[in-house]
């Protein structure tokens, strides 16, 4: 498969070779969802932690007999009804781990790639890079290419290419052994140089 080479924006003549089982692939959207959600878990903590009748420190006497004093049978003061009472069916730390596998998760990474490319939001530059680590100058370089809203992805991140880019929303810039697919989705364009375009064809075969 042959894709167009952009130069400041603009497509080129100069075509550059990647494999179409990596960028040709079938879309599978059930299986792009299941990845990202697992993808998402895997950054909850699962720490949240309540106590229940049981955990809660007092209550170990009976507030009042069972009979006769014209109140509400109870046995306990840290009953769930109670102030200060436990809580019923309270949440215990847990994991919220999808399992996937190698197979599934390159399959649903080489899925984005091949629907970007089809939808025209993938981009192939040649090289990107920024003199100074001054916003404005990516700003300017982003203009010659109509991006607002863009995963740049480069072989090697230099450090003004980082300090240049870090304040500006909806822009990140990673390394290909980085990419994964969250960011994939939730970004409307992706710009990818030549070599980094390499790199992942490597890594997805």
């Amino acid at each position: 498969m042959q894709l167009t080479l952009n130069k400041a924006g603009q497509p080129s003549d100069e075509m550059v070779e990647v494999s179409d089982a990596v960028f040709s692939a079938r879309y599978n959207e059930a299986l792009i969802h299941q990845v990202v959600t697992a993808y998402r878990n895997r950054a909850r903590q699962g720490t949240k932690a309540q106590k229940t009748k049981a955990e809660v420190s007092g209550g170990g006497i009976k507030p009042w007999r069972q009979k006769g004093t014209g109140r509400a049978r109870v046995g306990s003061s840290r009953s769930p009804l109670w102030r200060k009472g436990g809580v019923i069916f309270a949440a215990q730390p847990r994991s919220f781990e999808n399992k996937v596998n190698k197979k599934m998760y390159k399959s649903a990474v080489c899925s984005i790639l091949s629907e970007l490319i089809r939808q025209g939001r993938l981009m192939v530059i040649d090289h990107i890079d920024v003199d100074a680590p001054k916003t404005k100058n990516m700003v300017a370089l982003l203009k010659q290419y109509s991006l607002n809203d863009a995963l740049i992805v480069t072989q090697e991140v230099s450090e003004n290419l980082y300090l240049a880019s870090r304040n500006i929303p909806n822009i990140q810039v990673c390394e290909p052994e980085y990419l994964d697919p969250l960011s994939l989705v939730a970004y409307k364009k992706l710009l990818i140089t030549r070599d980094a375009m390499k790199q992942v064809e490597e890594q997805l075969q």
